[in-house]
């Protein structure tokens, strides 16, 4: 069990629909990391960008993406995640990967597709939660829109580290700032949240605002409207002695999720 845990945050424009060009940047920024670091967080389909085109985008499971971060978390002797369009069975899939430093992976399928901009017409839904259990840490791995339900991110398993990859538009900034500092508070638990910046092919812009909250909502990165990539440890102890000495999740209601 590791009592602290390096987190590396990449908060980055893409090359729209590119997804040679979107590997071979990350490939750069990954290799300028300074120090060493036990897990690097990148955007929602940080191969592509937020498309829609996923019968011309999408990749088997085992494909090049997935295969990329493979190699660059063995390299570096880390694990990797993010989100990629992905077709299996007909289907398409907004699918996060969480790949340890020995090359095997986790996946989660975004559970709830953005409507408003028709995800769901497109990609098919996830049904099941997963935790990750990495160097005895406990981790939540979500994607963007899951963010506005609390439900689905509730803290039952007692984890550690809350993380959302995403495509946050610049118009609702004020929401994902708040809504990740909320989940943080309410499941008493690191939250992470990494988002692109720049303009995607539809024009929307993004404006980042990537953060890492305590599990009293307290910011601990910095904040950038811009590219920046930053390294943040997180502490065991901070959340073994907030959790014993407040003891907020032992009066959670009981019910269950259907």
């Amino acid at each position: 069990m590791k009592e602290n845990l390096k987190i590396t945050i990449i908060q980055s424009e893409l090359h729209w629909e590119n997804a040679t060009a979107n590997r071979a940047m990350f490939s750069v920024k990954i290799q300028n990391i300074e120090g060493e670091t036990d897990l690097i967080v990148l955007p929602e389909m940080f191969s592509t960008g937020f498309s829609m085109n996923a019968e011309k985008l999408a990749e088997p499971n085992d494909g090049e993406t997935l295969n990329w971060m493979i190699s660059e978390a063995q390299k570096n002797n880390c694990a990797i995640t993010g989100s990629v369009i992905i077709s299996e069975n007909g289907k398409f899939y907004n699918r996060m990967f969480f790949v340890f430093p020995d090359g095997s992976y986790k996946k989660y399928d975004k559970k709830h597709t953005f409507t408003l901009a028709k995800e769901n017409e497109t990609y098919t839904a996830g049904t099941e939660r997963i935790i990750v259990n990495y160097n005895g840490w406990k981790i939540c791995p979500l994607v963007c829109y899951d963010l506005r339900f609390p439900v689905w991110a509730r803290n039952t398993e007692n984890y550690d580290v809350l993380i959302y990859v995403a495509n946050w538009p610049k118009v609702r900034t004020l929401a994902w700032d708040t809504l990740l500092r909320a989940r943080a508070i309410e499941n008493m638990t690191y939250c992470i949240g990494v988002n692109r910046v720049g303009f995607d092919g539809n024009d929307h812009e993004y404006i980042g605002h990537s953060a890492v909250y305590d599990v009293l909502g307290k910011q601990i990165t910095s904040s950038a409207f811009d590219e920046f990539t930053e390294t943040v440890i997180l502490e065991k102890e901070h959340i073994e002695s907030n959790r014993k000495h407040l003891q907020f999740l032992n009066d959670r209601d009981h019910f269950t999720l259907k």
